[in-house]
């Protein structure tokens, strides 16, 4: 007799693969969604189709085609991986009755500025929270794979269904350069970078990707040299006078110590085309399973605005000199919170 388990069966992680490639018509958007490359969502649906002894996808066409086997396998594996994540769930939340413990996900900025704040107000309830700090794409795919509790990115929309995504505040971006630069209002930021390089973010974070996006806009091709995930190597630069940078007031306070050797100017004193840049923000969310926390999501929204809107915000304000409307934009209750599908940020 063979004692050893039948491997006969697909692995979990490669039906979901196949459920995210299906319901995101795209293998590249399946990637995205399940925080992988596409390489490795291909490589997981060549492995499923090996396994099964069968085609899934008809490559024939431009784009590939799911086959009649490869819908069937759909509809009898979304049901089934539904069950596991309720059956994962219900073993999870038991254990995590016992231990209380959350586990929060916070990218950078916010971790260092509001983190320190939250963390101690929320260390007195029956909660205990463990903090997570990282890039959006990384806390994305740990809050998919169920490795965080709750999150809080700048990620404008969830690939997830049955998830709430509740909007905190906003601030706005602004121009960052060296204490010492002769700043020429009315110039355009392609004719900044002729004089001082752009210092950036990596494309491979969400503020990257969107400050790329505001530049291309814009049509400011401006040559990459220098990249970073973090603000305190990219503001360090700009305070050393080796270049300038486009970030925002909580990424700023979050390397305060920088300040004294730095020019902060409003995105509007330049000229694109004659006109004023028009404005650009970023929004922070508070991402979440509804009925897994209770109360606590409700606490942290409640929690992060009153730090934001009582000292925190007032601290930047007077040290930063910029005005409240940049530091701290409110969100109102009333707008959209749940998260569909999209792109993760």
């Amino acid at each position: 007799m063979n004692d050893e388990p039948s491997n006969q069966y697909p692995e979990w992680g490669l039906l979901s693969a196949w459920v995210a490639v299906v319901e995101s018509e795209s293998v590249s958007l399946a990637a995205r969604r399940l925080g992988l490359s596409q390489a490795a969502v291909s490589m997981r649906i060549k492995l499923l189709e090996t396994k099964l002894n069968t085609e899934l996808l008809d490559r024939s066409t431009r784009p590939a085609k799911v086959t009649l086997a490869g819908r069937r396998l759909y509809e009898s594996t979304t049901p089934l991986l539904r069950n596991a994540d309720e059956m994962l769930e219900s073993v999870r939340g038991i254990s995590r009755a016992k231990r209380s413990v959350v586990r929060l996900g916070c990218i950078d900025s916010f971790a260092a500025t509001v983190g320190p704040v939250l963390f101690r107000a929320l260390s007195n309830t029956t909660q205990q929270v463990r903090l997570w700090s990282g890039l959006t794409p990384s806390l994305m795919s740990q809050f998919v794979n169920r490795q965080l509790d709750m999150m809080i990115t700048t990620a404008p929309e969830i690939p997830l269904n049955d998830v709430a995504h509740l909007p905190l505040f906003s601030e706005q971006y602004l121009l960052v350069m060296p204490a010492s630069h002769t700043f020429r209002p009315l110039s355009s930021i392609s004719d900044l970078a002729q004089k001082l390089p752009l210092i950036r973010y990596s494309a491979r974070s969400n503020i990257g990707e969107q400050i790329d996006k505001f530049l291309a806009l814009h049509a400011d091709h401006v040559e990459r040299t220098c990249e970073f995930d973090t603000s305190d190597p990219l503001l360090s630069l700009v305070a050393a006078g080796i270049g300038f940078a486009i970030t925002t007031p909580m990424c700023i306070w979050q390397s305060r110590h920088f300040v004294p050797q730095l020019r902060m100017v409003p995105l509007d004193a330049l000229r694109s085309r004659g006109r004023p840049y028009a404005p650009i923000q970023r929004t922070f969310y508070l991402t979440y399973r509804p009925g897994e926390m209770g109360k606590l999501p409700k606490e942290v929204e409640h929690l992060t605005r009153i730090a934001m809107g009582s000292h925190i915000a007032a601290d930047m304000e007077t040290t930063l000199g910029l005005p409240r409307s940049m530091i701290l934009s409110p969100v109102h209750s009333g707008e959209p919170s749940g998260g569909g599908a999209g792109d993760t940020g």
